[in-house]
């Protein structure tokens, strides 16, 4: 049984909340949106260290150009989708692609932790659970009631490794998230993932066998150009579209969560881009050719664009070729009107 943990990248996210610029073939996850690295680099280098196996990347045929680009000189396998089933659908694909006692870390391609180290000890505290059958998810410590994420709720303690899950909240409103932060046990539910091939295979076959079905299908008659398997598209497209957590991690008797505290985030708002970025003593963040006067809290996006903000206060301004996205960063949640919009 190999020692090494198999990173699983899921990358077949759209990004809409970060329209105008991302959208295509320019995913959020390929984006610079917080430095020079793009967050899907970022993520391959969180795990390039010792410890870790080459990198599985689940992704779209529209992206196999663009992640081998930015792979550049990191090996990878790549297991191409030949369209988006959600992440339950996504992770039987790794599990089919995996030897049984694999330990598999599942993570998106479009997260920052700020913290690698934090990260990787919080990895480590699971893995004792994940190789005992666990099938383990790691939880964030909230600073805030916020209701754009799901929360997970503490059950009994597992030694000090962490806490059997007692149940899984959907997106709170206000009152219940700020009900659950009073009372402490509760942590936002990250989308990372910690567990055995084999102890994932069992559940998927208990809870959703039709997805691992289509997905097992899918796999032994992929086609192979180089390091990527392309999987076969007419079993694929047999799986019902739901996500890791309504299909398996809700029902299953032995779910664990590892609080974490690693400076994460979602990166799903131009508010929580702004919030990441680098700002001045002023709280703005701008980029690209632009002018600020007697502004504050905004961020701007200039792209090629002359972009001059006076008197404004929490805005976002955001230039992508022809199209210019502005709002207030309270209403960041509906960038994706527009882009569906202009689709």
């Amino acid at each position: 049984m190999s020692d090494l943990i198999q990173p699983v990248i899921l990358c077949g996210g759209a990004g809409t909340r970060l329209w105008p610029a991302s959208r295509g073939m320019r995913a959020k996850q390929f984006l610079p949106l917080t430095g020079a690295q793009s967050l899907f680099s970022q993520t391959l280098t969180r795990v390039a260290g010792a410890g870790y196996a080459e990198p599985l990347i689940i992704c779209g045929p529209g992206h196999v150009d663009v992640a081998r680009e930015q792979a550049g000189d990191q090996t990878m396998r790549l297991v191409v989708e030949p369209e988006p089933r959600n992440t339950a659908a996504a992770i039987a694909l790794a599990v089919a692609a995996c030897a049984p006692e694999q330990l598999l870390l599942v993570m998106p391609s479009d997260h920052i932790i700020a913290d690698t180290a934090a990260f990787h000890r919080a990895i480590e505290q699971g893995s004792s659970l994940a190789r005992g059958g666990w099938l383990v998810t790691f939880g964030v410590a909230p600073d805030r009631p916020d209701t754009g994420f799901g929360y997970i709720a503490n059950g009994a303690a597992l030694g000090d490794d962490g806490y059997a899950v007692a149940r899984f909240v959907e997106k709170p409103p206000l009152a219940q998230a700020e009900a659950m932060l009073a009372a402490g046990g509760f942590s936002w539910n990250a989308g990372i993932f910690l567990f055995r091939a084999d102890a994932m295979y069992a559940a998927m076959a208990r809870h959703c066998r039709a997805i691992l079905a289509a997905a097992e299908q899918a796999m032994a008659n992929a086609t192979t150009d180089g390091e990527a398997q392309f999987v076969h598209a007419p079993s694929f497209k047999t799986a019902p579209s739901v996500s890791i957590d309504c299909a398996v991690m809700e029902k299953h008797d032995r779910v664990a969560v590892v609080p974490i505290s690693v400076g994460w985030s979602d990166l799903g708002s131009w508010h929580a881009v702004h919030a990441a970025s680098n700002r001045d003593e002023a709280g703005n963040s701008a980029s690209g050719n632009s002018f600020l006067h007697d502004s504050r809290g905004c961020l701007v996006r200039g792209g090629d664009q002359r972009v001059s903000l006076i008197g404004m206060q929490d805005v976002a301004v955001i230039v992508d070729g022809d199209d210019i996205l502005v709002m207030p960063l309270a209403r960041s949640q509906d960038a994706r009107v527009a882009a569906r919009a202009h689709e």
